[in-house]
């Protein structure tokens, strides 16, 4: 599964380049407050896995006016190499890594 490169940011970490990307409109629980703002994250140079994580922050159009904090090109760094420590292979296809 590829994430679409409309809306993506890249981002390098380590000298590895990642592709991520926040849902643009939030889902019915994101916008309601009772779902967490949730990151795709996928390495650029191969076919390898997609890493999803679940944010603690809300997402910033939600419905409600709840402070929501953006998602940072410096986050994404920590969570990729926590994700990696973890034990996501990037560069190897396989199912949806969640963290």
């Amino acid at each position: 599964m590829a994430l679409t490169k409309k809306g993506s940011r890249l981002i390098t970490v380590d000298g590895v380049v990642y592709r991520w990307r926040v849902r643009g409109r939030p889902t019915y629980v994101q916008a309601l407050c009772q779902r967490p703002l949730t990151l795709a994250i996928e390495r650029v140079d191969c076919n390898g896995g997609v890493l999803l994580v679940d944010m603690p922050q809300d997402h910033p159009s939600n419905w409600l006016g709840a402070p929501a904090v953006p998602a940072l090109p410096s986050m994404v760094a920590v969570v990729v190499r926590k994700a990696l420590a973890d034990g996501w292979r990037s560069d190897q296809p396989a199912a949806a890594f969640q963290l």
